[in-house]
């Protein structure tokens, strides 16, 4: 039996809604990549201020004292928070 017009129209229809689906995936996919990458640099970014700066150091403690889940206070349990080394220069200016 020939396929009509209509099944054609709603086989095509169906596909195209398949590949906007995937597409819609995978720009989701890309954002949270994204923004997982951005979270770590900034982390990072905070890590290495903190070494530096007594005001960022003490941010970041109070960050990890005031984190709402107790699974995510563990991961720090064990870590030395950094402590920036004395030093007569400005924190915010490089050597």
């Amino acid at each position: 039996m020939a396929e009509t017009e209509l099944e054609r129209a709603e086989k095509r229809y169906a596909q195209a809604k398949a590949r906007l689906q995937a597409l819609k995936n995978r720009e989701a996919t890309r954002q949270r990549k994204l923004d997982t990458r951005r979270k770590v640099i900034l982390g990072g970014a905070l890590m290495d201020l903190a070494e530096r700066d007594t005001g960022a150091a003490a941010m970041l403690n109070r960050l990890i004292r005031n984190l709402p889940r107790e699974q995510d206070r563990k991961a720090f349990a064990d870590w030395g928070t950094p402590s920036p080394a004395p030093s007569s220069s400005d924190p915010e200016k490089p050597s």
